[in-house]
């Protein structure tokens, strides 16, 4: 039996359990394919296997916001943001719980409203390869992370079959949705030799903002200085994005080098779940990757620096004049460096040992030029200065297929984490008094440790299980620690969630220390290719949990953190990051079966997936806060020849546990109807379908609160109440070429 890495070979479900398992060639000259693990034992955690590259297709039309290729896995859902800026939440964690990889790199936010987090910094288009760990995630997958993993990956190289030949392809594409009027164009082009390859993959896209399926909000000025929005549409979601991203490759026998270099522009991006909006975000990437096959196993090794420069300010239906300060520019600029190394050493036909290292060096300033005469002037402000995060990580597991039944995984992980952040002033020392936090001892370093126990027990053709402990750790981000100004105006500039609400930092904050349990049952025919059951209880306890209490304390005309802030009902408040304990738990049950087959009609299949979790505070017994309500979707898929059709049904019950800290607003229960179909004919390919069928009005549970208009500076100039309403009916359609 050849001996394979669990951690290369595990693949994302795109969709659902699969009901084939493809083969996974491990070889460092990959194609653009979406493939899973077929080896004769398969690699722990095993986690169910996805549908190929005509899945990733379809969902690249429907959407240009790359997180979106994750709707319909198990145990994922998606936090509300930007048109291409939403959070994935795994198991009821989110954002920088989770521990999310472009091709090597660990991206972070530069934002305090956490408008780009790493997904979006890669084009659906440019996606050949995702990862997801929702359950018991290996050290050398984890770090700095209490949820699950993702990783996403570019195109790899391709080459020419031999010395005499050149290979020479692209792709072209352009898409069309109805809603929101958003269209786009991609290009691919591809020119190799045996042994050298160049790729480049550009893509832009263009939204105006979309329409519910209903009114939720009178229509009229968006703001006193600004436009008309109609009674149903969803103010600050246009947005426009262009990414560049060039790939070369060399090859010599099993060794491959790869340099990528990327570029991303959004000159604009409305949030309609935040008090500012997206007005810049540049960000450079430079990425060294070498990967080598050995007789004794494999190596992996990349570099990489990545710089982001971002603004914000009020967009097009948020107020921009405040008496003559003219909007409230915001910038951040973050630098950030990574190394990491990992070999895998084949000890035996049974054990395989897994070594690494990373490193991280990360640097923002996040700061306010001054603006007007008034309260915001005539310093600039400085949110975070020269903020500093530095990790230091290693690791090993021990990886053993004891018999043909039995196979398991034990690890370790140790992270050195420090921060550090140098001294901070206000617009003014009238309003902003940053004497506490300059004085304070800033400096932290975390010792961090994770932990992974995990087993499989196959008994039979017919079914496994898998079942598993994980310890895993993640200090707190720059803003949690370090976002320093009690001013009312100030926190409600600051907040990674999306309600509405203002937020000050804790420079006293500890790690967060995640204890969990899961098992899986897998039940599947002998082939794999006609049923599959998978059924997944989990449950996490967290120490230090980092949630949010009221502020109070203060007094005067400006104060915000008040007695009447600990009371108030029905509005929105202030809050400051703290640790508490917490608990989390659910099931995820997924379903997939052929139903008929003939040579006239085609392959029609069924699927199902149910998604349940519940996330409690231990200390006060309150809700924690976005936690998804229970969930399923139910497909229907039929496929002829290069003619593929769907049918979804998407059931979302309503929201009435909510997190009473922050006044979470409660949601109404679901259901839609989506259709799409597609068509390849010799090198075209055309996708068409249409999203929320029957035109229903709903609001995603996880949509945030609705600041989308209005004098969003303001803590009472918008209404409190209202939810990020879903869009409504849109037809979309793409088309794509290939030569």
């Amino acid at each position: 039996m050849k001996r394979t890495s669990l951690s290369l070979s595990i693949m994302l479900s795109l969709f659902l359990p699969s009901l084939a398992y493809a083969e996974h060639k491990h070889d460092v000259a990959q194609l653009d394919k979406v493939t899973v693990s077929g080896e004769a034992i398969q690699p722990l955690p095993q986690d169910s296997a996805g549908l190929d590259l005509e899945a990733l297709k379809s969902k690249r039309a429907q959407s240009s916001d790359t997180s979106s290729l994750l709707k319909g896995i198990p145990g994922v859902s998606l936090y509300g943001a930007g048109g291409v800026s939403s959070l994935p939440v795994i198991h009821g964690l989110a954002d920088d719980r989770l521990r999310i990889k472009v091709d090597g790199m660990d991206l972070i936010s530069a934002c305090a409203n956490h408008m780009n987090p790493p997904l979006s910094y890669i084009a659906p288009n440019n996606i050949a390869e995702l990862k997801v760990y929702s359950g018991i995630t290996p050290v050398s997958a984890g770090g700095d992370s209490i949820g699950g993993t993702i990783i996403a990956k570019s195109k790899q190289p391709e080459f020419a079959k031999d010395a005499d030949s050149v290979l020479s392809k692209g792709e072209i594409g352009a898409f069309y949705r109805s809603n929101g009027n958003a269209r786009g164009a991609n290009l691919s082009t591809t020119l190799a030799t045996e042994s050298f390859s160049l790729n480049y993959t550009g893509s832009t896209s263009k939204a105006n903002n979309y329409d519910a399926a209903d009114n939720f909000k009178s229509a009229g000025a968006a703001a006193s200085d600004r436009g008309w929005l109609d009674g149903d549409e969803v103010g600050s979601t246009a947005y426009e994005t262009r990414n560049h991203a060039l790939n070369l490759g060399f090859k010599l026998d099993n060794h491959l080098l790869q340099l990528k270099l990327a570029h991303q522009n959004i000159p604009y991006q409305g949030f309609p779940n935040q008090r500012m909006d997206m007005t810049e975000n540049r960000s450079n990437q430079v990425n060294l990757i070498y990967n080598g096959l050995f007789d004794w196993g494999s190596l992996e090794a990349s570099v990489y620096r990545e710089k982001t420069h971002h603004k914000m300010q009020f967009g097009d239906d948020k107020q921009f004049l405040y008496g003559t300060a003219e909007g409230m520019p915001m910038e951040t600029e973050g630098r950030n460096t990574g190394v990491s190394l990992k070999t895998e050493i084949i000890l035996n036909d049974r054990d395989l040992l897994s070594v690494g290292t990373e490193l991280q060096k990360y640097r923002l300033d996040d700061f306010w030029e001054p603006t007007g005469s008034g309260m915001m002037a005539p310093n600039t402000f400085e949110n975070i200065n020269n903020g500093q995060r530095d990790r230091y990580a290693i690791y090993t597991e021990w990886e053993a297929d004891w018999t043909s039944k039995w196979t398991t995984l034990v690890g370790i992980r140790h992270e050195t984490v420090k921060m550090d952040a140098d001294n901070v002033q206000g617009y003014n020392t009238t309003n902003y008094n940053p004497t506490d936090f300059n004085n304070a001892d800033k400096s932290k370093t975390d010792n961090n440790l994770d932990l992974t126990l995990m087993g499989r027990f196959t008994p039979s053709d017919n079914a496994s299980y898998e079942f598993g402990y994980a310890q895993k750790t993640r200090s707190p981000n720059l803003y949690e620690r370090y976002a320093w100004s009690s001013n009312g105006m100030a926190m409600r500039m600051v907040n990674l969630v999306g309600d509405g609400n203002g937020y000050v930092g804790n420079v006293d904050l500890d790690p967060e220390i995640a204890h969990t349990i899961s098992f899986t049952a897998d039940w599947h025919d002998a082939d794999k290719q006609d049923w599959n059951v998978t059924f997944t209880p989990y449950i996490s306890y967290v120490d230090d949990f980092i949630d949010a209490k009221r502020c109070s304390g203060e007094t005067g005309m400006m104060a915000v953190c008040t007695a009447t802030n600990l009371s108030t009902r029905d509005n929105f408040v202030y809050l400051q990051y703290d640790n508490v304990s917490a608990k989390l738990y659910g099931a995820d049950l997924s379903l997939a079966k052929h139903l008929y087959h003939d040579e006239q009609i085609g392959h029609i299949s069924g699927q199902a997936v149910f998604s349940y979790v519940s996330g409690k505070n231990r200390d006060t017994g309150d809700n924690l806060y976005n936690i998804m309500p229970l969930n399923a979707t139910f497909t229907l898929q039929h496929a002829k020849g290069a003619w593929h059709n769907t049918a979804e049904w998407q059931v979302v019950a309503a929201k009435d546990q909510v997190n009473d800290e922050r006044n979470e607003q409660e949601t109404a229960g679901y259901g839609l109807l989506n259709l799409r179909t597609s068509y390849e004919w010799k090198q075209a390919r055309v996708d068409f379908g249409i999203d929320n069928v029957l035109d229903k009005a709903y609001s995603e549970p996880l949509s945030g609160a609705y600041t989308g208009q209005g004098m969003t500076m303001s803590g009472s100039g918008v209404p409190w109440g209202v939810t990020v309403p879903g869009m409504g009916r849109s037809f979309y359609t793409a088309v794509s070429y290939s030569f």
